[in-house]
């Protein structure tokens, strides 16, 4: 995610005000074989996790052009942005709020390389995310999505 400044408005959103919400965007990329791109962030917030590629979007930027943005930017791919799947809220340091806006996308171009916020970049199948020190609530945001299979109920 990029943490550059973004502007905010005047007003209130759930009582937070608005120039401390953060408008942000994922990126939700499966390969051909069902795997998952996923960054590992190189920054603060969840700094060391994996999670989506993406980050702000700058002002007078749609959620859809920061989102193929970001993409380049941490992963060297382009992609077309589809869906919104769902959105998320994250707190952030000083009371900022993360409103983050996650699309369904597709490769259309590029290498595969880390970059930018991104210390690392890679495609995981399903049976490996279990492994995987992820970013908080990815995975639960993925299965509410039904981008992820929901796992058995224990006996």
């Amino acid at each position: 995610m990029d943490h550059r400044r973004a502007g905010g408005s005047t007003g209130t959103v759930g009582g937070v005000p608005r120039s401390r919400r953060v408008p942000c965007v994922g990126a939700v990329v499966l390969d051909d074989r069902g795997r998952l791109l996923l960054v590992r962030r190189a920054n603060p917030p969840a700094q060391g996790t994996w999670s989506l590629p993406g980050g702000r979007v700058e002002p007078d930027e749609s959620a859809r052009a920061a989102c193929r943005r970001e993409v380049v930017e941490e992963t060297g791919l382009q992609v077309t942005v589809g869906n919104l799947l769902g959105t998320v809220e994250r707190a952030g340091p000083d009371a900022v709020i993360y409103a983050i806006a996650d699309f369904a996308a597709e490769v259309t171009a590029g290498r595969l390389q880390a970059g930018d916020d991104a210390s690392d970049a890679g495609w995981f199948a399903p049976a490996e995310l279990a492994a995987l020190d992820t970013s908080p609530g990815l995975m639960e945001a993925l299965t509410g999505w039904g981008v992820l299979a929901r796992p058995p109920a224990s006996p």
